[in-house]
């Protein structure tokens, strides 16, 4: 065999240096992974980057290793960085390397993090981020060289923030950097009994506080989807990258962008045929209002979002005729429906999201008015529940508003009712019953005093509430065109699909003005 050429030998040099950061030239570490029942970072990418992946900084590797440690071996440094194509459409994709290092990150695997956003930020591309492990590299940290710069992580991200899509998947330990980085994405999933995220983990927790938590106590999947930390649990880490690629196919690249719409035919939700029933006309029987936003929204289209959050209130993408929407609807099946300081800021989040990637909003009303009593107003509420009429009145993305059922006082004006937003579209079902606050409470704080000098109390009471109730129908709302129309629910889909054919963005209602300042 004759010898390599100067060349083949400088190319062969380069192909060993790849093969080096491979699966394949790991398998020891690959094996731990996968005893831990997790894919590795090059597996995540490619199930996810089905349409290919082009990797930069395979070759980077750690920066040297502190005063007293031993020098660092990181192929990578810990992190699988490039440009991969979800179900078409290019995306920046940062997948974290717990086999390196416990995914710790370090110098160089920032510097690559930043060169994702940059091309995020340049291409107008999402930017997704596949967690595992992570936070100081304890190997670089202890050193004040290193540490005084900080990072501009999070200016990048702010940059990015409005511009593109931002997308983390909490795979593993998420405890540090990671959940900085999630808390400023648009959706973050993780996967049940694998992925954390919090602030700091349980060794770190218990030197500074003496608790002795676990980990998963701290921040464990359910935990965080409760309080509103993530959007979507999953039980398999195909189901999280399932829940990236619909979270994504709803929304276009960049707001500069429109989203897409798939070819038809168009068919309605499984429950269509029975919309006209579903919301019953008593107004203390409980339904589940998912069940109507399937009604109306195309067949398998309606993906919801933080389920576990404030479950009084449902925030979900859809598609009507094709065309994605945001739906925000109150859920009678929990406090009946009322807002509360977690309902409000979800909605309130979700919105400017839509408004952002340009979905329109539909929003369905049936709600009795804010949770009360001195443990809501210690949540904040006040200024929350004001976040959630800011975020409607700011947006410039079509809205069509409709009355369900229970819409009373400021709740009502708070989710955009009748004028309160110039929605277009500002419909009621005939099962509505707009008015200040519900009658019977009304009766007992304005007319108690009279009914009780009546010789028959409880009849007196009761005239008073049949007496108002004529009053309150949704014919007199229309009537008064404090509404558009009162509609059949079966005449709601074609009605909404017509709209999002003809309707378009407004513009800036005071142009002149750099920004609103939100109550929260």
């Amino acid at each position: 065999m004759s010898e390599p050429t100067p060349e083949q030998a400088l190319n062969d040099r380069v192909r060993a240096a790849y093969r080096a950061v491979t699966d394949e030239a790991r398998a020891e570490k690959v094996a731990k992974q996968h005893a831990r029942g997790k894919m590795t970072a090059r597996e995540r990418v490619a199930l996810l980057a089905s349409g290919g992946f082009h990797e930069f900084g395979a070759l980077a590797g750690p920066g040297p290793a502190q005063q007293g440690a031993a020098p660092l071996v990181a192929p990578g440094d810990g992190v699988v960085t490039g440009i991969g194509y979800i179900d078409g459409r290019p995306a920046a994709i940062a997948a974290f390397d717990f086999t390196v290092l416990g995914g710790s990150n370090g110098a160089t695997g920032m510097a690559k993090l930043d060169r994702c956003a940059e091309r995020a930020l340049l291409d107008g591309i999402p930017l997704v981020m596949l967690m595992d492990g992570g936070g100081h590299r304890m190997q670089e940290a202890l050193d004040s060289r290193l540490a005084a710069p900080g990072s501009k992580l999070l200016l990048r991200l702010a940059d990015l923030s409005g511009h593109v899509p931002l997308v983390a998947a909490m795979m593993g330990p998420g405890f540090g950097a990671p959940a900085n980085i999630s808390a400023c994405c648009d959706f973050v999933t993780i996967v049940r009994g694998m992925g954390t995220i919090g602030i700091s983990s349980a060794p770190l927790v218990q030197a500074a506080t003496g608790e002795n938590l676990t980990n998963d106590e701290i921040g464990g999947a359910d935990l965080q989807a409760e309080r509103g930390v993530v959007d979507v649990v999953t039980d398999t880490e195909q189901e999280a990258v399932d829940a990236i690629r619909a979270f994504l196919s709803y929304l276009p690249a960049s707001a500069a962008d429109e989203p897409l719409v798939p070819a038809g035919p168009y068919e309605p939700g499984d429950t269509a045929d029975a919309i006209d029933t579903l919301v019953p006309s008593s107004m203390r029987q409980a339904y589940d209002v998912v069940d109507v936003i399937e009604a109306i929204a195309d067949v398998d289209t309606v993906f919801e979002l933080k389920r576990l959050h404030a479950p009084n209130i449902v925030t979900a993408f859809a598609r009507i005729d094709g065309r994605a929407v945001g739906v925000v609807a109150n859920q009678p099946r929990f406090h009946a429906g009322a807002l509360d300081a977690n309902a409000c800021e979800k909605a309130a989040h979700f919105i400017a999201v839509c408004d952002t990637f340009g979905l329109p909003l539909l929003i369905l009303i049936d709600l009795p008015g804010f949770l009360v009593g001195a443990g809501a107003e210690e949540t904040n509420l006040v200024r929350r529940s004001a976040r959630l009429g800011y975020e409607l009145a700011a947006a410039t993305v079509p809205r069509f508003v409709i009355v369900t059922r229970k819409a009373y006082g400021a709740a009502y004006i708070a989710m955009g009712g009748g004028r309160s937003i110039e929605a277009d579209l500002s419909l009621a079902w005939p099962t509505a019953e707009i008015c200040a606050i519900p009658i019977e409470s009304a009766v007992d704080l304005a007319f108690r005093s009279q009914y009780e000098a009546a010789p028959d109390p409880a009849k007196a009471r009761g005239d008073l509430i049949t007496l108002f109730q004529a009053n309150v129908d949704p014919l007199l709302a229309a009537d008064g065109f404090g509404i558009d129309d009162v509609v059949l629910p079966s005449a709601t889909r074609p009605m909404l699909a017509e709209a999002l054919g003809r309707v378009r963005r407004r513009p800036p209602r005071v142009p002149q003005k750099r920004r609103s300042i939100s109550p929260i």
